[in-house]
């Protein structure tokens, strides 16, 4: 079964940002560990994402029922349940961001349709060749590395700019960034954080994401 960590627990939050892990799929129905290292990649991503908030957005980490993408349980079901669960707790019009790592991304792109969502953040996004995400009306922010070679960038840039028509997108790329996010990692965590704080909260950011509210589209970094 899933599971809702808490990295910053907030009495009367703003704003909720639920970060996904990535995890690539394994034969059977392999459950996920807290110790595996998709999993771990996200800890920092979401500790720069609370200390961001300062205390006014709640943050939480999703660990998913199982690795990789299974027909029958996919990691969109286990962000439709947590989405339940925060709006059970805090009511179901606080507004949310997802931040997601590779197959985290997708997760976030795809489940991002839902009521409370506002804000979508794709780390690295896993997709397929012309995915179709049912976005409309939301923010949306892609940061991929340049020398990533596990998840393609000209496939998430293509979803990007079919995602233009009819929400706001921005694109970060990342130069000399790869998959893991480990080299230049906090272009990465900054940028999600960043731009949680400046969508949810409408607070004034510095660095790119200060470019991309203002206007800026496309940024190498």
């Amino acid at each position: 079964m899933a599971q809702l960590i808490a990295t910053r627990s907030v009495t009367a939050p703003e704003g909720l940002c639920l970060v996904l892990h990535g995890g690539g799929s394994r034969r059977g129905m392999m459950r996920v560990s807290p110790a595996h290292r998709s999993v771990l990649r996200m800890i920092p991503t979401a500790a720069r994402t609370a200390l961001a908030g300062r205390g006014r957005l709640g943050v939480y980490r999703l660990l998913n029922t199982i690795r990789g993408w299974d027909t029958h349980q996919t990691p969109v079901v286990d962000v439709e349940w947590a989405l339940d669960q925060l709006g059970l707790e805090f009511g179901p019009e606080l507004p949310v961001a997802l931040i997601g790592h590779s197959l985290g991304g997708r997760a976030a792109l795809l489940a991002g349709g839902a009521p409370q969502v506002r804000t979508v953040v794709a780390l690295a996004p896993w997709l397929y060749p012309g995915e179709d995400v049912p976005l409309r009306g939301r923010q949306v922010l892609f940061v991929h590395g340049d020398e990533d070679r596990v998840a393609s960038a000209t496939r998430a840039m293509s979803v990007a700019r079919q995602l233009e028509v009819e929400n706001d997108v921005g694109f970060i790329s990342v130069l000399g960034g790869k998959h893991a996010m480990l080299r230049r990692h906090g272009v990465f965590d900054g940028a999600a954080a960043d731009f949680a704080v400046s969508t949810l909260l409408h607070e004034p950011v510095r660095g790119p994401v200060s470019a991309i509210m203002q206007g800026r589209s496309w940024l190498e970094v």
